[in-house]
């Protein structure tokens, strides 16, 4: 098997096997540059770190602490106990929506607003099957887009 990051300075022709994979999909499927759901960004500061009893803030404020995170490859995610803030419910943040970690202050910091995270489907600590999983999946991937008038989908 050929390594892809072989000095290729003294091969005129590119390996064919090489030159047919497309470029703009990552591992996994996803295209470059698209939301996934269920992966950390490259740049947002978590790189195996245990993220448990961090403060989590949205963009319009705090929403609460992480009460367990899962750091599974094309699975992550985190549990937040947003204590009295919707009545004491969990919810389950995809990794994709971290925008960043400061360790120093133990805050995450999330790219959606309060509003979106009460909207998402609830938090259920035995679904486990993958349809609950493409459904929260989805509805953050949708909610990058503007929100329809007359409130959240």
């Amino acid at each position: 098997m050929d390594r892809l990051d072989r000095d290729t300075s003294t091969s005129a022709t590119p390996d064919p096997a090489l030159r047919a994979v497309d470029q703009s999909v990552v591992a996994g499927g996803t295209p470059a540059g698209a939301f996934d759901p269920w992966s950390y960004r490259d740049d947002a500061g978590v790189a195996g770190a245990n993220l448990v009893g961090y403060k989590v803030e949205a963009t319009d404020g705090s929403i609460g602490k992480i009460d367990s995170d899962s750091a599974e490859v094309n699975a992550s995610y985190l549990v937040v106990d947003t204590g009295p803030w919707i009545f004491g419910k969990k919810v389950m943040l995809p990794a994709g929506t971290v925008n960043h970690v400061d360790h120093e202050e133990q805050k995450v910091y999330v790219d959606r607003n309060k509003d979106q995270i009460k909207a998402a489907p609830e938090y259920n600590e035995t679904a486990t099957d993958p349809t609950y999983r493409e459904k929260l999946g989805g509805y953050y991937n949708d909610t990058y887009g503007p929100i329809p008038p007359g409130g959240l989908r």
